[in-house]
């Protein structure tokens, strides 16, 4: 009976996560379409409107249409939170297999993402930001660079667990090349982790996008960022707590739903993890 509720539950959070990212996807997608006003047009007469039937969600300060930067924004967060988390996952696994398949090379590469992991990703992301300067591509490089460290040790323990199997050993025996075996009997076998962090980085990188954007090293205006519109509305969430509140509401909701899509994989995986 246990086990039945363990599974619904972790069913429910899957599918959940699925629903709340593929909202997130669809809005990233059809914002031109779905909105009704231009997310940068300033219209000085209209500056903070309370929301209306004109204005869903008011207006800002320049009298922007609220929901359309946001869902601008949404676009801006997702496109670089998959950026993110693609190539910092292609990175973490090249060298975690790497790390974990040649041991010639182990140590001197863990050292290298020790130093790196040293300092809180978002620390490393603020700095590399500042030295490339700002704009999406230069944020993706920045995230990536901070995240694959992690991805790249979850990659290594897998693979480093998978390269002592029999299987493996006897593919190596009758003289299958390294490449062959690590392509047709590594990589496909340590897929689950890797989808499961990828999800995490991703949440991640759209919650440090944000950040970054608020402290003025993302993403600049007049370009919609979430974080950016939180900034922006610090001055005015006493009068017009709306152009604050719902960008806020909207990280939190695209956050959740990627950390939800996380565990309900993990689980989906290795169900074992919950029944312990």
């Amino acid at each position: 009976m246990k086990k039945k509720v363990n599974k619904k539950k972790r069913n429910i959070f899957l599918i959940v996560g699925i629903i709340i990212v593929l909202s997130a996807v669809f809005i990233a997608v059809f914002c031109p379409v779905i909105t009704k006003y231009d997310p940068i047009g300033v219209e000085v007469k209209d500056r903070i409107t309370a929301p209306s039937v004109q204005h869903k969600l008011g207006t800002d300060e320049m009298g922007r249409d609220v929901l359309s930067r946001m869902f601008f924004g949404v676009r801006a967060s997702m496109i670089i939170g998959l950026s993110v988390a693609v190539l910092s996952t292609v990175a973490g696994i090249i060298v975690g297999v790497m790390a974990g398949y040649y041991k010639k090379v182990d140590n001197i590469l863990m050292r290298i993402l020790d130093g790196i992991m040293a300092f809180p990703s978002i620390i490393i992301a603020i700095a590399l930001a500042g030295i490339l300067g700002t704009g999406k591509v230069n944020i993706i490089i920045a995230l990536s660079v901070a995240y694959f460290p992690t991805m790249a040790r979850i990659v290594r323990s897998s693979v480093l667990s998978l390269r002592e199997i029999e299987y493996v050993q006897s593919v190596k025996v009758v003289g299958a090349s390294d490449a062959y075996i690590i392509i047709h009997h590594i990589i496909p076998n340590i897929l689950s982790p890797i989808i499961v962090q990828m999800t995490f980085i991703f949440a991640l990188a759209v919650f440090d996008e944000a950040a970054l954007s608020y402290l003025g090293v993302g993403i600049q205006a007049p370009e919609p960022s979430l974080g950016g519109m939180v900034s922006d509305a610090r001055k005015y969430m006493s009068v017009a707590p709306w152009t604050i509140l719902y960008p806020g509401l909207m990280i939190a909701y695209i956050v959740l739903g990627l950390n939800l899509l996380g565990d309900g994989l993990r689980d989906y995986f290795d169900p074992k993890l919950t029944e312990k």
